[in-house]
C-alpha cells in the first residue's frame, strides 16, 4: 500500500510540474534610454569618373607643309601675282597615302587644246623633259619608293590661252583612283602632288 501511495504522490507532483503557467511571468524587459532608432544609411556607391585619356599622337613624319615645300628657290619659282592674276604661283595638289608599288599618272589639257607643254619631275629628278598636252589622256607609270614620292608638273608655257591648265588622274597598281584634280599654273611654276608609300 505504501508503494501505491508513493506512486500516486510522484505522479501528482509530476503533473503539477507540467501545469506551471509560463505566460504569467513577472519579468519585464528594461527599455533603452534612447527610444529613437538610429537608421543606418549604407554608404553610396560612387562610380569613378571615366576620364578620357589624352591620346598622344605620334607626329606624322610625312606631313607636308606646302609653304615649306615651295620655299626652296632652286626648285620653285617665287609667286608673282599681279592684281587679278592668280596663277603665277606654285600649286599644291595634296598628299595621298598608298600601299601600292607603282602608280600610273594620266593627264590632258583641261580646257581647249591650246599648245600647253609641261615637264615632269619625280623627287626633284627630271623624268619627262617635254610633254605636249592634248585632248586625250596620256601618261606614264612610276615606281614608288617607301616614304615620300613628290611629283612636280612644271609649266613650260601657257599655250594660246593662259594659264597652263591640265586635268590629271593618279591610279594605284590595281587601277583604283588615288587622286583626280586639275592644275592652273603660269610658265615656270609647278603643280605638285605627293604620294606617300606606306
Amino acid at each position: 500500500m505504501k508503494r501505491i501511495l508513493f506512486f500516486i504522490s510522484v505522479m501528482s507532483l509530476s503533473l503539477t510540474g507540467y501545469a506551471q503557467d509560463g505566460h504569467k511571468s513577472k519579468f519585464k524587459p528594461i527599455p533603452p534610454k534612447n527610444k529613437e532608432e538610429k537608421i543606418i544609411i549604407p554608404p553610396r556607391e560612387i562610380t569613378p569618373k571615366k576620364e578620357e585619356l589624352a591620346v598622344v599622337k605620334k607626329p606624322d613624319p610625312y606631313q607636308i607643309n606646302p609653304e615649306e615645300l615651295f620655299k626652296n628657290p632652286y626648285l620653285y619659282k617665287k609667286p608673282n601675282n599681279s592684281e587679278g592674276i592668280f596663277y603665277r604661283q606654285n600649286q599644291y595638289l595634296g598628299s595621298f597615302k598608298t600601299k601600292t608599288f607603282t602608280s600610273t599618272i594620266r593627264f590632258r589639257d583641261a580646257a581647249f587644246v591650246d599648245g600647253d607643254k609641261i615637264k615632269v619631275y619625280l623627287n626633284d629628278k627630271l623624268i619627262q623633259p617635254e610633254i605636249s598636252l592634248s585632248g586625250e589622256f596620256q601618261g606614264f607609270k612610276i615606281n614608288l619608293t617607301n616614304g615620300i614620292n613628290k611629283i612636280d608638273f612644271e609649266a613650260l608655257n601657257e599655250g594660246f590661252a593662259s594659264p597652263n591648265t591640265a586635268q590629271f588622274e593618279v591610279y594605284d597598281d590595281k587601277g583604283a583612283v588615288i587622286s583626280s584634280s586639275q592644275w592652273n599654273v603660269g610658265t615656270g611654276y609647278k603643280a605638285t602632288i605627293v604620294l606617300i608609300k606606306e
